[in-house]
């Protein structure tokens, strides 16, 4: 895996990557929705070259991480931020961080984990992650949304996938599907999710009532 995407950011420019966008405007909006203070650790995992780590800087957060197996599209980071975040090239799964975490945002990583023992595994080492009241941050391709980004195949989900999937140890506090513009002016559909990691698992009554709570709650701007 390591090696396709090494080979995609070396041989491609932003304008020729489907994923990429002049503003990550709408991570942006979710992450502010979640009240993390400007302090906290946070981490976008598999965030290749994105400029989300520019713009997260620029409004205030100091504790940032980017977590890409791409050498390549870290050093694209690299000459825009310096040293003011913290930029390591490996497995999502073989990193851990130094201290819990105060937010998780994957915009990319999760829809390519298709079977269900990797999923699982994801979301074990969210949990084990993320601070208590701490906040995660997921987007997907939706169930409309494309079957493969790069060539490689992908697992769509709908929110309520995704509920199920991250299971009584988070909280959904929002959903929301939100169109991606690509470079070349086609849509992708996308599923996004916001989760609270809990201090413990919620029975099946708590998982309702907090699932409706989340259905009443506005999203933010959407792109």
């Amino acid at each position: 895996m390591s090696t396709h995407w090494e080979s995609t950011y070396a041989r491609t420019t932003p304008k020729e990557r489907s994923w990429s966008e002049d503003s990550a405007k709408t991570s942006l909006a979710w992450i502010g929705a979640t009240g993390v203070a400007k302090s906290a650790a946070l981490v976008d995992v598999g965030g290749g070259a994105s400029h989300l780590v520019d713009e997260l800087l620029a409004v205030g957060y100091t504790n940032v991480t980017v977590v890409d197996l791409s050498a390549s599209a870290l050093a694209e980071v690299e000459t825009r931020v310096g040293s003011r975040a913290t930029l390591i090239e490996g497995d999502l799964f073989e990193w851990s961080p130094p201290e819990p975490l105060g937010l998780w945002h994957d915009r990319a990583v999760l829809h390519f984990l298709t079977s269900d023992d990797q999923r699982s595994r994801y979301v074990d080492h969210v949990a084990q992650s993320v601070a208590v009241g701490g906040a995660v941050v997921v987007a997907c391709f939706s169930l409309d949304g494309p079957e493969q980004c790069s060539g490689l195949p992908v697992r769509r989900a709908s929110a309520e996938d995704l509920r199920l999937l991250f299971g009584p140890r988070f909280a959904m506090q929002e959903e929301a599907t939100i169109n991606h513009e690509t470079p070349w002016g086609s849509m992708q559909s996308f599923t996004w999710v916001r989760f609270t990691r809990l201090d413990e698992p919620l029975d099946a009554e708590g998982a309702e009532a907090r699932r409706h709570t989340a259905q009443g709650t506005s999203t933010p701007t959407q792109r």
